[in-house]
């Protein structure tokens, strides 16, 4: 990938002339569009806005670029980023006992399909449960926790996270509902994978709640962590059509693999600036 790509994502109150000023801004700086999304939410009044670009006939640091940006960005009240597109985030990976998301996320990462840079994965059962798994150079990090040890063993969690500079946790199939304290000091870079269509079916044993409704469709939901349990901001979500056959056992195994695509698009969507929050909810521009 070139290090000469950047992405720049926006969203502010709805009015004319944005994509007009942006566009100008890039040609007057010698960029290039390669890519371009936008979407206008009439019933918020706001404005979103993807750009991928490159150099067209200058070569222009991206502090530069950022430095000079700014007064387009106070003028429309732009909330933005931009970022050199070769940048990797760090990101780590939270798990308890099912391991399938870790699995899929690890093997996805080494194929470089996702663009990341492992900082640590953390678990709550030892070493000796994921046997069979090879974490290379990752750091791993058994972190028990009780309801007695909660509270240290979050902030264990967060020390590690600002010690490693990591930008992205995913809660692999980390069995553990975080406090309101971390929940909040984690807003908008923690991804948790739920195994719910969600609205639908919140808390524990979702699969097993969807078998005693007689449900014709299972499904998993990626979403941003917010203090309130299951009502992140929605990432990503996907089903499967079931039968009266299906056992609770028969939901998990279909479950399993509708999860591990779920998540791992939604972190794939983060890691390449295409989620950007709108409230409760977000706008996601796939590719």
């Amino acid at each position: 990938m070139s290090s000469s790509q950047f992405v720049l994502t926006l969203s502010c109150p709805d009015r004319p002339g944005i994509v007009a000023a942006v566009s100008a801004f890039l040609l007057s700086h010698g960029q290039n569009i390669l890519d371009a999304q936008q979407f206008s939410d009439t019933e918020t009044g706001h404005f979103f806005m993807r750009v991928l670009f490159g150099p067209a006939d200058a070569r222009i640091p991206l502090t530069d670029l950022k430095a000079a940006f700014v007064a387009i960005a106070s003028r429309f009240s732009f909330d933005w980023q931009m970022r050199d597109r070769a940048e990797r985030r760090r990101v780590m990976l939270l798990v308890s006992k099912f391991d399938h998301c870790l699995a899929d996320i690890l093997y996805r990462w080494r194929t470089q399909e996702l663009e990341m840079i492992p900082t640590a994965i953390v678990a709550n059962h030892p070493r000796e449960t994921y046997n069979g798994f090879e974490f290379g150079d990752i750091p791993f990090h058994h972190l028990p926790v009780t309801r007695e040890t909660k509270a240290a063993q979050e902030a264990e969690v967060l020390k590690l996270v600002e010690d490693t500079a990591t930008e992205l946790v995913v809660l692999a199939r980390y069995m553990q509902v975080l406090s309101n304290d971390m929940s909040k000091r984690l807003v908008g870079r923690c991804i948790n994978i739920h195994h719910s269509f969600l609205p639908g079916f919140k808390g524990a044993k979702p699969y097993h709640q969807a078998h005693e409704r007689g449900v014709k469709l299972i499904g998993a939901t990626a979403h941003y962590v917010t203090a309130d349990l299951d009502e992140g901001p929605i990432i990503d979500q996907d089903v499967e059509r079931i039968s009266h056959r299906d056992s609770p056992e028969d939901l998990i195994r279909k479950g399993r693999d509708i999860e591990r695509r779920v998540l791992a698009r939604a972190v794939r969507y983060h890691l390449e600036n295409r989620v950007i929050l709108n409230g409760r909810k977000t706008v996601v521009f796939t590719d």
